[in-house]
């Protein structure tokens, strides 16, 4: 006897429908799982087990076989367990089958037979609704998140009872996660809580406008981080579809608040400094998961105390930055995860970091090397270059400056601007134009290059760092409310990426 149920499996981002055919046969009492399962999945056997016995069911006192199909794909996780659970039980004429050609089931076992909650539901979902399924049954606590793929059916289910109830007609499954409930969630700090610093302010705005690349410099203490948390409080939220990808990025890494199942607002990602490569980048064993880039994806990725990184660390963020993607290989394959993120740095002058300058012990050539960990290809990829300096006596016990809504809606105007523009391309931020189409299709008149022409000549800037000025200079046309940049727009640009150097 034979039964089938189908389910979703995560290759990394991608998601692929996986059958699951269960065969009971005769021979000496066992329990066997083919089709490529990792360590994790084999140890879904006893899981199986125990939730069908303690359930009311009863498990065949036979040779057990369950295929998951194809076998060439590497399975994982414990998603598998009801898919599993019931197609043994269809096998055994023990729950009915009509509704499952249409169906696909997610969810891991607990001993008892209650549903735990899994990662990675939407991605799934998504996936099932792209093979053409209309219904999905997932744990009770993945509800929330899974409802929010429109054009399929889901029903939340306590236990694999409930699930055996429903296949039967005998009760409807939830469709609300009751059990959860929803924290209000932390506010993000104001922009006119950072005293003084007018130039890091309107570099930050500028910054926010194009979703450019940040480092500021300066001594400790100085308002480096509170500007960089303050960055998510200026940005605009994001659009449905930008939503939906970031909410499966964290679906997948783990990280999605059972109380927000989708993310409407630019995340903000801080790791430490001693961060490594993987963490950064992502990784693990088999299949790699998201690290920090793809978790900060359409959001803001802030490395304090950059220069306290290893180089080879900080390096590994070019590619990510040049393509938007990281690609990390391992043992099951390469994984490609969505990585558009806008990079934010910020570091002290030297390693004594003293209050005033003129305190400091560094030799010059200690200076030079403390720094030096940021490669000239990694700075070539930061559009403003910020030097800050400590605020007078006065502005810091009364200046306030303006309020992250008052530049909020400057940036709205400015990105509302260039989304306009680079509509018909799938642009959304001026950033993400590639220097081809700057220097073909939009090219500016030559008087208004003469600035990068004199830059390019006198070797102050490199071909990718003129490219990245132009879409800078963009920005600072669209703040302005300018149809195209001017001479003054593109000199700017290229002081921005001068400062600090």
């Amino acid at each position: 006897m034979s039964g089938s149920v189908h389910s979703v499996g995560l290759n990394a981002f991608a998601a692929d429908v996986i059958e699951i055919q269960a065969n009971t046969s005769q021979g000496l009492p066992g329990f066997t799982i083919s089709g490529n399962p990792d360590s994790s999945l084999r140890e879904a056997k006893e899981r199986v087990r125990a939730a069908i016995v303690n359930s009311g069911g009863k498990f065949p006192d036979s040779k057990v076989t369950v295929a998951l199909a194809p076998a060439n794909l590497p399975k994982s996780g414990a998603g598998f367990d009801l898919p599993m659970a019931v197609a043994v039980l269809v096998a055994t004429k023990q729950a009915a089958g009509t509704l499952l050609p249409d169906t696909v089931l997610i969810g891991e076992l607990a001993l008892d037979g209650r549903l735990r909650g899994v990662r990675g539901v939407l991605p799934l979902l998504l996936g099932a609704r792209r093979a053409g399924f209309r219904r999905a049954v997932v744990p009770t606590a993945n509800v929330t998140e899974a409802a929010l793929v429109s054009g399929v059916e889901v029903g939340g289910a306590h236990s694999l009872s409930d699930v055996v109830a429903w296949l039967a007609g005998d009760l409807a499954l939830d469709t609300v996660d009751g059990d959860t409930e929803a924290p209000t969630p932390p506010g993000i700090p104001d922009l006119a809580d950072v005293a003084g610093q007018p130039a890091a302010r309107h570099a930050l705005e500028v910054a926010a406008a194009g979703s450019h690349h940040v480092l500021m410099t300066g001594p400790p203490g100085i308002g480096k981080t509170m500007l960089a948390c303050r960055l998510p409080g200026i940005l605009p939220g994001l659009e449905p579809d930008e939503s939906l990808e970031v909410t499966a990025i964290h679906s997948v890494a783990g990280t999605l608040p059972a109380f927000r199942p989708l993310i409407g607002s630019p995340p903000f990602v801080a790791p430490h400094h001693s961060a490594s490569i993987t963490s950064l980048l992502g990784g693990g064993t088999g299949m790699a998961r998201p690290g920090a880039v793809s978790r900060a994806h359409r959001g803001v990725l802030f490395l304090d105390e950059c220069a306290e990184m290893g180089a080879k660390t900080l390096d590994a963020l070019r590619q990510p930055l040049e393509e938007g993607v990281v690609r990390i290989t391992r043992r099951d394959g390469t994984a490609t995860y969505p990585a558009r993120f806008q990079l934010i740095l910020a570091a002290n002058p030297c390693p004594c970091a003293p209050a005033n300058d003129v305190d400091c012990v560094c030799t010059s050539v200690v200076r030079r090397r403390y720094l030096g960990k940021l490669s000239g290809p990694l700075m070539d990829r930061i559009d403003i270059r910020v030097q800050m300096e400590p605020p007078g006596n006065t502005a810091l016990m009364t200046e306030s400056g303006e309020s992250s809504a008052d530049v909020a809606a400057r940036v709205a105007t400015a990105r509302s601007a260039a989304r306009d523009r680079w509509r018909e391309h799938g642009w959304l931020t001026n950033a993400e134009v590639p220097g081809s189409a700057l220097r073909r299709r939009y090219r500016l008149p030559a008087v208004v290059l003469r600035p990068i022409e004199m830059f390019l000549r006198e070797g102050r800037v490199t071909a990718r760092g003129a490219d990245r000025a132009l879409r800078l200079a963009w920005t600072l046309c669209d703040l302005r409310g300018g149809t195209q940049p001017n001479e003054d727009d593109v000199a700017q640009a290229l002081m921005y990426r001068d400062r600090g150097s």
